[in-house]
This record gives structure tokens, sequence and C-alpha cells, in this order.
């Protein structure tokens, strides 16, 4: 049996995926489908024309992936495709943030992304690829964003290297950077910080994200980074240092308070 396996599937940039693969996907005999909340993946199960296994769990439990393990060796399953699309972020100073809520993202963002990652490769085979959520945010570090930034950036430099590592098995790895993008990530994120008003300008439709993500894991990309603006922030990281554009977040972020 081949699967698809999404995490962070009821909202968002994961529920996008299933929505895009559910059309354009034929060779796959099930999605699962992964988040804790149940009823939003009832709701996404029923909307597709796949067959969809609903996984209600918490990624950052170990007890909870072994369980997933389980069921993949007993439907002998194996996995085309992985897509690690949980996470969240939250924005503000360091120093005012909740320490169990950030350590909660660095478990979800890094940890359990890095566990689900190691315990799906054995059961995938040439062909198989991996898409990982990362960000824009990956590119250098951020003022009132340190912790998100220093996840995603995390998620970019781990990813690279294992696409490299798994290259000669024929298994390609695309870490997708977008810059804001319209999802309820914000409802989250701006609870304890606002994000600068110049970002929002960039911001794009999941839809968009998804499809060139898609696209570019078909070419065995190693990167997936949309819209013109966030392209040429990219390159703008590279050529200049990081402390020039620290410098200039914390300006704007005084210019805008």
């Amino acid at each position: 049996m081949n699967i698809i396996i999404i995490t962070g599937a009821s909202s968002g940039i994961g529920m996008e995926f299933a929505r895009q693969m559910d059309e354009h996907f034929s060779n796959i005999d099930e999605f699962w489908l992964i988040a804790r909340r149940r009823e939003k993946l009832v709701e996404l199960a029923d909307s597709l024309k796949h067959p969809a296994r609903i996984l209600s769990m918490d990624i950052t439990k170990d007890a909870q992936l072994d369980r997933l393990e389980d069921t993949i060796r007993e439907k002998n399953a194996v996995v085309r495709m992985l897509i690690n699309a949980a996470g969240y972020g939250l924005m503000g100073e360091f120093a005012g943030q909740n320490r169990e809520e950030m350590l909660g993202m660095i478990r979800l963002n890094c940890e359990a992304l890095t566990s689900i990652t190691h315990r799906m490769i054995p059961y995938m085979k040439r062909g198989s690829r991996i898409i990982q959520l990362a960000s824009s945010a990956a590119f250098l570090p951020q003022t009132d964003f340190a912790v998100y930034a220093a996840t995603k950036s995390y998620v970019l430099s781990f990813s690279r290297a294992l696409g490299m590592e798994l290259e000669e098995k024929g298994i390609y790895v695309t870490s997708v950077c977008p810059g804001p993008v319209d999802t309820p990530f914000f409802d989250i994120a701006e609870r304890t910080g606002t994000t600068l008003a110049i970002k929002k300008y960039t911001m794009v439709q999941a839809d968009r994200v998804v499809a060139l993500a898609l696209k570019d894991s078909y070419y065995k990309r190693t990167m997936s980074v949309c819209s013109m603006p966030i392209q040429t922030f990219l390159v703008g990281t590279k050529l200049l240092p990081h402390d020039f554009y620290l410098k200039c977040m914390k300006f704007l972020k005084k210019r805008e308070n």
C-alpha cells in the first residue's frame, strides 16, 4: 500500500497539500492525515477523493509515534511522501515569552520533525520524497521572532544535509521556505507580539506555496522559495551581513511602535 503522510493536516499549508495532491496524485492508495484536532481531520478526509486514514495524535509524544510505526508495519505500507507541515511560531521579545510555549515550539518544530523523519525513512523506497516546512525566517536571525527563526534555521540546515545523505537511495528532500502565508498561523503567532508591517506586504496564499513546493519536489530541488520578494530576500541575506538586517528590523520596529 502506497501512502502519503501529512503532519499538521488540520489547517493551513498541511491541509492545502492534501487538497492539491488529492487532485493530481493517482498512484496513492491512502492519505494519512495527522494532527491533534480530530474534527478538522474528519472534515478534510470527507472532502477528499482518496481514502484517508485519520490519525489524531500529538507528534511530540514518542508513544503516539510508536503507534504510527506499528500501524505502518501492520498495513505493510510504503511511505511515498512525508510532508512535515506541523509547527507554530510566537512573536515578541524573548524575555517576555511563556517558557513552556517556547519549549513546546522547539519540541514540535525541531524534535518532532526530526523524530518522525527518522522513523519514516525505513518505510520509504527509491522515488520517495520528503517535504519539510521551513520558512524564510530560516535565512537569518530575527528579533522578536528569535526562537521560531532558530527552529526553522534548524529545519533548513538539517533537511539540506539529509537530502544529500539520502540522494544515493533515491529519496529526495525539499525544504519549503515561504515568507508570510495567509493561514491561521498568525492567530497564534500574534498573541504575544506583532509582525513587521513590511512583511505583510509579501504575504501569499497557501495554494501558491504548495503548488510550487510540489513542483520543486517533483524536480528534486532542495529548496522551494515562493514569490519574487522572498527570493530577493534570500539573495540579499547572502550578500549583506546578518547584523545589517537585525539593525534594520530593530529600527523598523521602533518606528512602528
